[in-house]
Order: C-alpha cells, then sequence, then structure tokens
C-alpha cells in the first residue's frame, strides 16, 4: 500500500467529550485498523463538521488541493478513515446514518482508499459481541484499490 497520509475523520459531537487520543495512539503504535501502514505515514485529524456530514466535503476539497502543493502527496496516497465514533455502536452513539453520504463526498473528491474504523475499544467489542451494541458490516473495499 503506497499510502503517505491518513486522515481521520471523527465525529463532531463525540469530539466534544473526547480528546481523539485512542485513535491517535492507535495509529501512531500501528495497531487497529492502521496496522498496514509504515512509520513514515503522516497522520491528522478533524471532524465530520457536525450532523449530517457535509461539512467533510470542503475540508477533503480544501486537503486534496493542498497536499501535492505543501507535501507532494497526491489524492490516491490519501487514506481517510472514518473513525469508530462514526461507524461502530458505541458509548458515545449509535453509528451514524450518514456514513454512507459521508464516504460519497470523499469518493467524489478523488480519494478512493476509505476505511471505517480507527481504534477498536475493548469493552465495545464484548458489548457488541453480547449484543449490547450492534454489530455492523464494514466495507473497505477500496483499501484493496
Amino acid at each position: 500500500m503506497n499510502i503517505k497520509l491518513v486522515a481521520i475523520i471523527q465525529c463532531e459531537k463525540a469530539k466534544n467529550r473526547c480528546s481523539g487520543y485512542a485513535c491517535s495512539d492507535s495509529f501512531y503504535k500501528k495497531i487497529n485498523s492502521f496496522s498496514e501502514y509504515n512509520n513514515k505515514t503522516q497522520y491528522l485529524s478533524f471532524t465530520c463538521g457536525g450532523c449530517n456530514g457535509k461539512g467533510v466535503g470542503p475540508k477533503i476539497s480544501n486537503l486534496v488541493r493542498r497536499m501535492p502543493k505543501l507535501a507532494d502527496i497526491k489524492k490516491n496516497e490519501i487514506a481517510v478513515h472514518l473513525s469508530s465514533c462514526i461507524t461502530f455502536d458505541n458509548r458515545h452513539s449509535d453509528r451514524c446514518p450518514n456514513v454512507d453520504f459521508m464516504k460519497s463526498i470523499i469518493n467524489k473528491a478523488g480519494i478512493e482508499t476509505i476505511i471505517e474504523g480507527s481504534y477498536i475499544s475493548k469493552k465495545a467489542q464484548i458489548k457488541r459481541e453480547l449484543g449490547t451494541y450492534k454489530k455492523h458490516e464494514v466495507n473497505n473495499e477500496s483499501r484493496n484499490k
């Protein structure tokens, strides 16, 4: 995989009560959904912009437009992770109903590698297995492009 930049999009509402440390830590330790990246891969995070996720559009467009100039990173070298607070039921909330909408906005900007998930909480995983939280099938097909 030739990914030079990982962008994690976090839920605006969850970010009001979550520092994002666990997602960042997972990236730096190369665990959970970040295990395939190397130590040269850069990282940044931002929020979806709030409910309906439409705020993703301008941020992704800015990223795609600026990265070739600022860091010689092309859009096919960017992976976007929709954080676990967006893609899975968890203590913050249910799965965001706008996941597919946000993915379409990201694809429209020319980014093909979109990953659902970031940090995987062991407690939340147990609650998914017990049925306390809903389980969702994650479609990360674009990762293999």
